[in-house]
């Protein structure tokens, strides 16, 4: 692992960001967090993945060694109202034991995970509203984002009001790079990092689950029990998504039981554990194809 540079930024040295930001002069007060059922606001639109899929088959790139692994840099970026747990100050600590799942996790996938550069960010605007596709998201992430297609930014955020309120995090595809390489990225709910407050979330495993989509995955009950779900041959089709840890049921007529344990799957953080065979072939072909990893 490289050398870690921690930067504090403060809402003054944002002064050419926003203006905003700096006339913020006293914390809010933010409720407790209640998390009951996991929520990720990583969608795709039934027209968007048809067309998606088949600008995937005619730029695949095939694979020049099955065994190859690979090495991706990434850069974590704390954005967080002030310096206590609950304004989203996220410790060295809790990003050295997130960097461990994540490369415990993907370690059958054949990429592992080096922390080059930890930012801090003092923004109790953006902390609080940034959600999916929103003008605090975008101004953060073209502010501060590093590196190329391969490069993993993470901008841990409070999520506290808007259409952002109650998710755990959500990413981009690697087929969005070409079009919008400046968003690109996870933006995760700080206090599901191992350590945090956001129980039966807080081991880490939704940043395991929002790197999967970055990488290229659906959750497994994508499409529900039509279509093609989500394009991998042995992960069973599901009508919904599972929570908790339940007995594995099959939910589609005909179908086969669906995979509790999954990383894409909703299940609560102890529950989770693996990748299909079928999704790590996907994964590593969409991180070859759309963001020139050698896997």
């Amino acid at each position: 692992m490289r050398s870690m540079t921690t930067l504090v930024c403060s809402a003054l040295a944002l002064l050419f960001v926003s203006s905003s930001i700096t006339s913020v002069t006293a914390a809010p007060q933010f409720r407790s967090e209640l998390r009951h059922r996991r929520v990720c606001g990583t969608h795709i639109s039934s027209s968007r993945r048809t067309a998606a899929e088949k600008y995937f088959q005619t730029h695949r790139v095939p694979a020049a060694d099955p065994d190859a692994t690979a090495t991706l840099d990434v850069y974590f970026h704390i954005v967080h109202a002030n310096k206590t747990s609950e304004g989203g100050y996220v410790t060295d600590e809790q990003i050295e034991e997130q960097m461990e799942i994540m490369n415990k996790s993907y370690e059958p996938t054949g990429l592992s995970w080096n922390l080059v550069n930890v930012t801090r960010i003092k923004s109790p605007e953006w902390f609080a509203a940034v959600s999916p596709g929103s003008k605090d998201e975008i101004q953060m992430k073209k502010t501060f984002r590093y590196g190329n297609a391969s490069a993993l930014n993470i901008w841990t955020v409070g999520f506290r009001e808007g259409e952002g309120a109650g998710l755990l995090g959500y990413a981009t595809f690697p087929s969005d790079y070409k079009d919008e390489p400046e968003v690109d990225g996870v933006v995760l709910l700080y206090s599901t990092m191992p350590g945090g407050s956001s129980a039966p979330y807080d081991k880490g495993m939704t940043l395991v689950h929002e790197v999967g989509h970055w990488g290229g995955l659906y959750h497994t009950f994508e499409g529900g029990c039509s279509g093609k779900g989500d394009y991998v041959d042995d992960t069973p089709k599901q009508r919904e998504a599972v929570y908790g840890c339940p007995k594995p049921i099959a939910s589609c007529p005909g179908g086969q039981k669906a995979l509790v344990k999954n990383f894409m799957n909703y299940s609560d953080d102890d529950c989770m554990d693996s990748f299909t065979e079928g999704q790590i072939t996907r994964l590593r072909t969409q991180v070859r194809s759309f963001r020139g990893v050698s896997v």
